[in-house]
């Protein structure tokens, strides 16, 4: 397979073709916080919590997702600009107090938004996990913005706690207290 070379913090990584910037700054041992990304499932890049600020060689800078994003020759990656550090602020903002354990890292202390939702972060993980890995569909989204929640499918809750998987990939519990 084809390496690619790119900078991540000041520091030069090689990587094959086709990880990601998430992937590879990993493998420097840096940290880029992500809310719903996990490794047994397919990149999503659906919190943006992952964040970061590229420029490539061509000298255009742009924040990606980091988690969906390929490396490529000469990438130049920043993974705490001010710019991404303020993303992440709303975006815990946003999803307000699911996020809270993030938030005293980025200095959050409250949410200017109204959110609907008090008990879960909106990841998908539980539906992404349900749907890719045990193929049973069981969780759901309903609604939109603000009213956007998970869902059992009907009657699935004695299914739900029996299997129980997807328990442990939710931060909030929302899963686990609704089986």
């Amino acid at each position: 397979m084809e390496n690619v070379h790119l900078i991540i913090d000041g520091q030069a990584v090689t990587a094959e073709k086709g990880t990601t910037v998430l992937q590879a700054a990993k493998s420097l041992g840096i940290n880029i916080p992500t809310l719903c990304h996990d490794d047994r499932l397919e990149d999503y890049g659906g919190c943006r919590m992952c964040m970061v600020e590229i420029e490539t060689k061509r000298g255009r800078k742009r924040l990606v997702a980091s988690c969906v994003y390929p490396v490529e020759e000469g990438l130049q990656v920043q993974t705490s600009t001010e710019k991404v550090n303020k993303i992440r602020r709303m975006i815990i903002e946003l999803l307000w107090p699911a996020w809270q354990p993030y938030a005293e890292e980025y200095g959050v202390t409250s949410s200017r938004f109204k959110t609907g939702m008090t008990d879960c972060s909106l990841c998908g993980l539980c539906l992404r996990y349900c749907a890719d890995v045990k193929k049973a569909n069981r969780i759901y989204f309903e609604g939109r913005g603000i009213e956007r929640k998970p869902a059992l499918v009907e009657g699935s809750e004695l299914q739900c706690r029996a299997c129980g998987e997807c328990f442990t990939l939710c931060g909030s519990g929302w899963i686990a207290s609704r089986c």
